[in-house]
């Protein structure tokens, strides 16, 4: 997993673990900011190892021990780890822009081939200007192919966005190896690492969750916020230089 061990190479990881919160949609670790990450807890639950270890005493972890968790099977525990390599990040806002992912999608997929990994409720109006949408998902819903269909139609797609979790769930390398060279490729969810790192990897945009107010953002985790109830947060978009 090169592309973790870059992100997490690239972080500071001298913060001290001032709070963790993981609710049934999302995940938030805060140290040197508040860091989100989707929890997934329907994949959680089809493991057969789905708890999180030692849960109740993770504050007294190091910030650099809780990074480290992005590498585990555990999706409650990969999830702890993304929100915590997101807690890290000091997000460059001049080199973003308030954009959510729906329009940059909209714009770059207009009349062509759109291949997206993950359901999200902006789907409808791809499909209206798209020449062709694929939704490939782990939970499919009608029209939606499963996994394995990621290898036929991500090559042939002008347009891929991915959703962050592929980074908790550790198939973001897979993913990308799939992309045509030529292909527009974009990140989206509030899991998605506002890091230039990823640029190396062929990503061309990010497309994320920036929190702005701690406390708010916090208790909305905590209260079962879905990714459009969360509030205290700024939707950012950093593209490729």
């Amino acid at each position: 997993m090169k592309i973790l061990e870059d992100l997490i190479a690239a972080l500071d990881v001298s913060a001290r673990v001032r709070d963790i919160r993981q609710g049934i949609f999302h995940t938030a670790v805060l140290s040197r900011h508040c860091g989100l990450a989707a929890t997934l807890p329907r994949d959680a639950l089809k493991q057969e190892q789905a708890t999180v270890r030692d849960a109740g005493t993770l504050l007294s972890r190091s910030v650099q021990e809780l990074v480290q968790m992005a590498y585990s099977e555990r999706i409650l525990e990969a999830s702890l780890g993304m929100a915590a390599i997101n807690s890290l990040i000091d997000v460059d806002e001049a080199a973003c822009v308030e954009l959510n992912a729906a329009e940059l999608i909209l714009e770059k997929g207009e009349g062509k081939r759109v291949a997206v990994v993950g359901h999200f409720p902006f789907l409808p109006r791809v499909r209206e200007r798209a020449e062709t949408l694929w939704v490939i998902e782990k939970n499919p819903k009608d029209g939606d192919l499963e996994e394995p269909e990621a290898e036929r139609v991500i090559p042939q797609a002008h347009v891929v966005a991915l959703t962050g979790t592929s980074l908790t769930n550790h198939t973001l390398e897979h993913l990308l190896a799939l992309c045509d060279p030529k292909a527009y490729v974009l990140m989206l969810g509030d899991t998605v690492p506002l890091s230039p790192v990823l640029f190396d990897y062929g990503v061309h945009a990010l497309s994320g969750t920036k929190v702005i107010d701690e406390d708010l953002a916090m208790a909305c985790v905590s209260q079962g916020a879905n990714f459009r109830q969360i509030r205290g947060t700024k939707r950012l978009t950093m593209f490729k230089r």
